[in-house]
């Protein structure tokens, strides 16, 4: 087993790494939240999902997380009256993403709260390590 400060740092960094995952799939979905298709009847922009699982790290004990999956939603798409619109079925309705902004946003802000724990959790260890290592040294 290694240092449980080492461990800390570790699982925290998987942490980051999940998070700015997500932070990434939320970003694309709010980016494409009105991309239509490009022909009659085409589908828009599907909305990205991410899911996480926890991973046990045999070496040390410690359970960290890690991206599980990055999937599509299967909501059904909104639709919108405009007959003039490249992407209008026959009947004039486009359809659009299935992403809602509220959603996304909230889970943006959530997402970013994570990911600043987790950068509080590395600082945190750095310190500690630092004020050990000051403790260790010789008095001049």
């Amino acid at each position: 087993m290694s240092d449980p400060l080492i461990a800390a740092s570790r699982a925290a960094a998987n942490g980051l790494f999940a998070q700015s995952t997500r932070m990434r799939v939320l970003s694309e979905n709010i980016a494409n939240a009105e991309t239509t298709g490009k022909t009659a009847g085409s589908d828009p922009y599907q909305r990205k999902t991410i899911s996480f699982q926890s991973i046990t790290d045999d070496m040390d004990g410690i359970d960290m997380v890690q991206v599980d999956n990055v999937d599509r939603d299967n909501a059904p798409f909104r639709t919108e009256y405009m007959p003039g619109h490249p992407a209008a079925d026959g009947k004039g309705f486009v359809k659009l993403p299935n992403v809602d902004m509220l959603v996304e946003l909230a889970d943006m802000r959530e997402a970013s709260r994570s990911y600043t724990a987790n950068t509080q959790v590395i600082k945190q260890v750095r310190e500690i390590v630092s004020m050990t290592l000051d403790l260790l040294r010789p008095n001049s």
